[in-house]
C-alpha cells in the first residue's frame, strides 16, 4: 500500500482540512481511497474537486469510509440509492426533489443519536453563483484555545440532545414528528467535550437546534453555556468557508466539527448537491 504521503495536499485553513490534488475517485482505487481516508482522519476534512461521479461511484466511495448511514427522513433519498440524500430547491411536476434550506445553523449531524455520524460528504451536482457556502468549524483548535481552568470545568459535562426538540423548533423545514419517528429517535445525552478516536485529540461539541440543555444545570444556564460556546467556536479564527464548484466532494468529520450551511437566492438559482453519512461510534 502506499503511504499517505503519496498524495498531493494543500490546508483549507491553518491546522484544519486538506485538499486532495490531482484525484480521480471514480477510478475506484482502494489504496488511493485509503490515503484519502487517513488523510482525513488526520486534518477533520478533505476537498476532492473536479470530480465526475455517478451514484455507484459515490456509493463506492462512502463505503471505503465505513458502513454507509440511513437517514432519518426518507422522502428525498436517490431512488435505488437510499443511502444517498438529495439536497436541492429544483422541483419536478411540481414537486420538490429534494430537501431544501436543510442543514442551516451550527450543529454536528445525528447528534440526536446514540451512534451520531462518523462524517458527512457532499457531493456538488448545481451550483449557485453566489451563496450556498458550507461553513466549517475546527472544534479541536476551538478547545486547544480555552484557558486550561476554562476546559477542566467543561470537562465532564454532558448534553441532552432531542430531535424532536429540533424538529419542531428549528427555522426552516420545521415539522411535527410521527408517533413512530419519536419512538425511533428517542432523547440522549453526550458529552460536551469528546475525545477523537483516531488521534486522540479533544474536540469541544456543543452542535446547536437539538440541546434541550446540560445534565445538571437548571435552563436557562445550561442553554445558554452552550449557545455561548457555539458562538465561541465558530468565530472566523476557527471557521473554513467552502465556496462550492461543480464537482466537488466534500468529507468533514463531524467528531471534532461543527458546520451550518448558508442561504442563497432560489427564485434565481437551483441547488442540487447528493449528502452521504458514515456511521460513526458513541462518543466519548
Amino acid at each position: 500500500m502506499k503511504t499517505v504521503e503519496a498524495l498531493s495536499i494543500r490546508k483549507l485553513k491553518d491546522n484544519y482540512g486538506a485538499e486532495v490534488i490531482g484525484v480521480d475517485i471514480s477510478a475506484g482505487d482502494p489504496d488511493t481511497l485509503q490515503e484519502v481516508v487517513n488523510t482525513f482522519n488526520l486534518h477533520g476534512a478533505v476537498l476532492l474537486r473536479g470530480q465526475s461521479l455517478t451514484p455507484a461511484q459515490l456509493l463506492a466511495f462512502a463505503r471505503g469510509f465505513g458502513e454507509p448511514e440511513g437517514h432519518t427522513i426518507k422522502e428525498h433519498t436517490m431512488p435505488g440509492f437510499p443511502e444517498i440524500y438529495m439536497l436541492s430547491n429544483r422541483e419536478v411536476d411540481g414537486k420538490p426533489i429534494g430537501s431544501h434550506r436543510d442543514g442551516v445553523g451550527w450543529h454536528t449531524d445525528y447528534s440526536y443519536k446514540e451512534q451520531p455520524v462518523m462524517c458527512t460528504m457532499l457531493y456538488a451536482v448545481e451550483v449557485p453563483a453566489e451563496g450556498s457556502d458550507t461553513l466549517l468549524a475546527d472544534m479541536c483548535a476551538a478547545y486547544d484555545a480555552l484557558p486550561e481552568d476554562r476546559r477542566q470545568s467543561l470537562d465532564g459535562l454532558m448534553v441532552h440532545h432531542s430531535y424532536e426538540h429540533l424538529m419542531t423548533t428549528r427555522l426552516y423545514a420545521k415539522r411535527e414528528l410521527s408517533p413512530e419517528l419519536k419512538a425511533e429517535n428517542p432523547d440522549v445525552v453526550h458529552p460536551l467535550i469528546r475525545t477523537h478516536p483516531a488521534n486522540g485529540r479533544k474536540a469541544l461539541w456543543p452542535s446547536s437546534g437539538t440541546v434541550k440543555g446540560v445534565i445538571g444545570m437548571d435552563n436557562p444556564a445550561g442553554i445558554d453555556l452552550v449557545e455561548s460556546l457555539v458562538e465561541y467556536a465558530t468565530q472566523p479564527q476557527f471557521v473554513y468557508r467552502h465556496k462550492w464548484q461543480v464537482g466537488d466532494l466534500l468529507v468533514w468529520d463531524n467528531r471534532c466539527s461543527l458546520h451550518t450551511g448558508t442561504l442563497f437566492d432560489d427564485k434565481k438559482y437551483i441547488r442540487e448537491a447528493y449528502r452521504l453519512w458514515v456511521k460513526g461510534g458513541k462518543p466519548f
